[in-house]
């Protein structure tokens, strides 16, 4: 019954679990798609903020479930379609980002902005 409230997600809250995992394989698809998404900054933010040790236990896990979302190889609109691909990890990040609003503060913003700025890629290192 308690899984009941994420029908569909259980594959992202087993992923959300493991940290390290979550790390490796975000920077491994931002690095791929990062340049193709208008919600990079967001994405980016939420990821700095899941990992912060200031940022509260049950924000981290709001966060981590979306970005474990985002990461997987499936979901309910594959992202190799065009203008769709992204639309439900948009919908899932920006719901997770709303609930957790104030936790993103304008470090984990400027962060995000300055890995965008040299590039994905080098921000992962």
């Amino acid at each position: 019954m308690a899984a009941e409230h994420s029908v569909g997600f259980e594959p992202a809250d087993r992923l959300a679990e493991d940290r390290d995992s979550v790390r490796r394989r975000f920077w491994r698809k931002a690095k791929r798609v990062a340049a193709h998404l208008p919600f990079a900054e967001d994405l980016l933010a939420a990821y700095y903020c899941a990992f912060d040790k200031q940022t509260p236990r049950h924000v981290q896990a709001s966060l981590l479930g979306a970005i474990a979302y985002f990461i997987l190889p499936f979901d309910f609109v594959p992202d190799v379609l065009p203008v769709l691909g992204f639309t439900d990890d948009a919908a899932i990040l920006a719901t997770a980002i709303k609930l957790v609003a104030s936790n993103i503060t304008s470090e984990h913003r400027e962060a995000a902005r300055a890995a965008l700025k040299r590039g994905v890629e080098e921000a992962a290192g």
